[in-house]
């Protein structure tokens, strides 16, 4: 336990609650490439709060975690399943960085175990019928009611929005890889129309930020990269890439199971699938993905973000040039 780290939070606390705080243990959960997760214990004198302290570098940020924190919980009270928020804090004074402090749910968190589990107990279409419904829930919600601070426009068609945005990262950082340019090309040449609803939408949902339990989805994690107005397929298409079924290829979402049963949970939450965008989405995601690869190994070897994880990022692109020249071949070929 870092006393420094522990002694902030629990000046945190005891402000936000009116009562002493003492945090009596704090165990790391992940040391991911961008955030840090701590479980903490904090005792407040009758009570111990099971929290998750989520630090937030500065230089990572994509929303403030206040933003971050309020779309999470709007979606909450909509039924879509999420960490309770229990404070957020933007000074670095208590943590040297800002974060978030969620309560702490119990299940599993790492792909490959849940994937264990969820075969052991038989409940991969259980699971994929509520990621359809959470997501069916989320999309549902009126985007005017989310938080301004949230990127995305009512008047964009958010297919154009990802291209501008990707391409000067491909052109930098992957120039020289063929089937990248093939991609775009093929992107441009299908760019679909705005769709007629635009929602708002998680774009990280997908094995690896869920918490899985014995009856299902217990919480939806990482909600900074949602964005208040842009194409509900988005966020099925990036559940559905191959990198996040590990290693279980034949089931098209999360390793969970086939695209059948996630498009049934999410019809019967009010969501309109469309295969053509879904399509779309799935090639435009899998290149965006290969983007973020390489910029993330770049931020490693220019020193911005030293992390063993960001370094291992940039071996993974030729899995995603496989990926995209699977999704774009012709129908039939093989």
């Amino acid at each position: 336990m870092t006393p420094d780290l522990a002694a902030g939070l629990a000046r945190f606390l005891t402000g936000e609650l009116g009562r002493p705080v003492k945090i009596t243990d704090m165990q790391p959960l992940s040391a991911g490439a961008r955030r840090r997760n701590i479980a903490v214990d904090a005792d407040t004198g009758d009570h111990v709060l099971r929290l998750v302290a989520t630090l937030v570098p500065s230089a990572v940020q994509q929303l403030p975690v206040a933003a971050e924190a309020a779309v999470r919980e709007l979606a909450r009270d909509r039924g879509v399943q999420a960490p309770r928020v229990v404070g957020v804090c933007d000074d670095t004074e208590f943590a040297g960085e800002p974060f978030m402090l969620s309560e702490r749910l119990d299940g599993e968190t790492v792909p490959r175990r849940v994937l264990r589990l969820v075969q052991a107990a038989g409940t991969g279409d259980l699971i994929a019928e509520q990621l359809g419904q959470l997501m069916g829930r989320l999309h549902d919600i009126d985007p005017e009611s989310a938080t301004p601070a949230l990127p995305g426009r009512p008047d964009a068609n958010p297919a154009v929005d990802l291209l501008r945005d990707v391409e000067p990262t491909v052109a930098r950082l992957l120039g020289d890889r063929p089937v990248f340019g093939l991609a775009l090309r093929w992107l441009h040449r299908r760019l679909p129309a705005r769709p007629a609803r635009l929602t708002l939408v998680h774009t990280d949902i997908r094995n690896g930020n869920l918490i899985v339990g014995p009856d299902g989805i217990c919480a939806v994690l990482d909600w900074e990269g949602a964005q208040r107005y842009s194409d509900p397929m988005r966020d099925l298409a990036w559940s559905a890439l191959r990198m996040w079924r590990f290693g279980v290829d034949d089931r098209e979402f999360g390793g969970f199971a086939g695209r059948a049963v996630v498009v049934h949970g999410y019809r019967n939450a009010g969501g309109e699938f469309d295969e053509d965008r879904f399509r779309w989405w799935k090639v435009a995601c899998t290149l965006a993905w290969g983007a973020m690869l390489a910029a993330q190994a770049e931020a490693h070897l220019d020193g911005s973000v030293r992390n063993i994880v960001m370094a291992a990022s940039g071996r993974r692109i030729p899995e995603i040039e496989w990926d995209l020249l699977m999704q774009i071949r012709p129908a039939g070929s093989r």
